[in-house]
């Protein structure tokens, strides 16, 4: 698709950006690496020189503004910076897949099976991008921000295209959940902000988990192993107690759908003092109370039969954005008029995770997630095909032109 020819060199360009986020930082340094500080200021520059008003403030996020010439609501598209550390996210070298042929793709020691990957089937003869084996590509969310760019690039360049006010939001620090914690709400005027930062080609989600976090600090009572009859109290026994009372038909591994979980994730320590987190996930936010209650009761019960002393810190991280889509049916609506004219198909579906827009769900803001093509993210064998990328940025060109009547 001509008009959006620069997208493959803008997202081969980001990838190269060192921007995995380091969940120990969060809260304590924005953004949590510097590549992400970089790459925001590649784009914050990006927007400048196609003449789009644009900002960088002490909140860490880029924003740009275009007038609008149709339409009397503003709306707003945003993306994330940073790639998750699930392995690793630096060093990142694209390789770029032309002409397709349908086949297994061999990244030295890495293999994506087109049988385990079948959508692969669906670019036969087109572009597919993946990271060389040793890394994650990044396409979630960079993937995401190149379309962005693209797109508003292309509507600063061609003002003759109907499309209401526009804003474009870049931010740091998605993948630990602490992205939106400095939010610059009061200079937004979007009444919904789309965010692409989804995956397979077609879906849509106007749905994603509530989402809360329970910190476990177990503190038991060392002494010398070989006295510690009726003297010592295992914080680490206590911690693998707890562990396993939680349900595993209700983990990530056992559940898919619309079934939330619970996950033990990042245990640490000793006899004396153990932590570890469990990360809570239910659609339903009697669901997610539910699970709160359990881990309590489970480290009340826990706490008495093994002598410790269990502090559990729960915490909401996000809640399900399905409420403010469903209040304002109209940015949803826009999806579905935009690929039917288009002739793409789309399905509505949920987000087993979370995105930047459950935060501004929270404030009444729609914020339904489209995708970018993606497959397989933060993981070695992640990639992307370039046809989806672009049919991706025609469905937010048709978007803000069904914005703009």
């Amino acid at each position: 698709m001509g008009r959006f020819s620069g997208l493959l060199g803008r997202f081969l360009d980001y990838t190269a950006y060192d921007t995995m986020s380091l969940p120990q930082l969060a809260g304590r340094r924005r953004p949590t690496s510097e590549g992400q500080e970089r790459l925001l200021l590649r784009l914050l520059s990006e927007l400048q020189e196609a003449g789009i008003d644009a900002v960088y403030g002490s909140e860490k996020v880029v924003m740009g503004r275009l007038p609008g010439n149709a339409g009397s609501r503003t709306v707003g598209f945003m993306a994330h910076v940073d790639t998750a550390d699930d392995v690793p996210g630096n060093g990142v070298k694209a390789r770029v897949w032309d002409d397709y042929d349908g086949s297994d793709i061999e990244l030295g020691g890495i293999t994506i099976k087109a049988d385990e990957n079948p959508d692969l089937a669906l670019y036969r003869g087109g572009t597919v991008i993946t990271g060389d084996g040793t890394t994650l590509l990044g396409a979630d969310d960079k993937a995401g921000a190149a379309i962005i760019m693209e797109v508003i690039s292309y509507l600063a360049s061609h003002p003759e295209i109907p499309h209401p006010e526009i804003e474009v939001f870049f931010t740091p620090d998605e993948e630990t959940g602490s992205g939106m914690d400095s939010f610059p709400f009061g200079w937004m005027r979007s009444s919904c902000c789309y965010t692409l930062d989804g995956g397979r080609e077609g879906e849509v989600e106007t749905e994603c988990f509530n989402a809360a976090s329970a910190v476990i600090r177990i503190h038991g009572d060392a002494t010398h192993f070989g006295s510690g009859r009726g003297r010592m109290h295992n914080a680490v026994t206590a911690a693998a107690a707890m562990i396993s009372a939680l349900p595993q038909a209700e983990s990530p591994e056992a559940t898919d759908g619309s079934y939330g979980y619970f996950c033990a994730d990042g245990i640490e320590g000793s006899v004396a003092e153990t932590s570890f987190t469990i990360h809570l996930r239910d659609f339903e936010a009697e669901g997610l109370e539910r699970r709160k209650a359990a881990v309590r009761a489970i480290a009340e019960a826990v706490s008495l039969a093994y002598h410790v002393r269990i502090d559990a810190d729960i915490q909401d991280q996000y809640r399900n954005m399905g409420e403010a889509s469903f209040r304002d049916p109209f940015p949803s609506e826009a999806i579905v008029r935009a690929a039917g004219k288009l002739g793409f198909p789309v399905s509505f579906g949920k987000v087993r995770g979370g995105t930047d827009g459950a935060r501004l769900a929270e404030r009444g803001i729609p914020s339904p997630n489209l995708y970018t093509g993606g497959h397989c993210f933060h993981s070695l064998s992640e990639w992307i095909a370039l046809e989806a990328m672009e049919r991706s940025a025609e469905l937010m060109l048709a978007i803000i032109q069904e914005w703009a009547r």
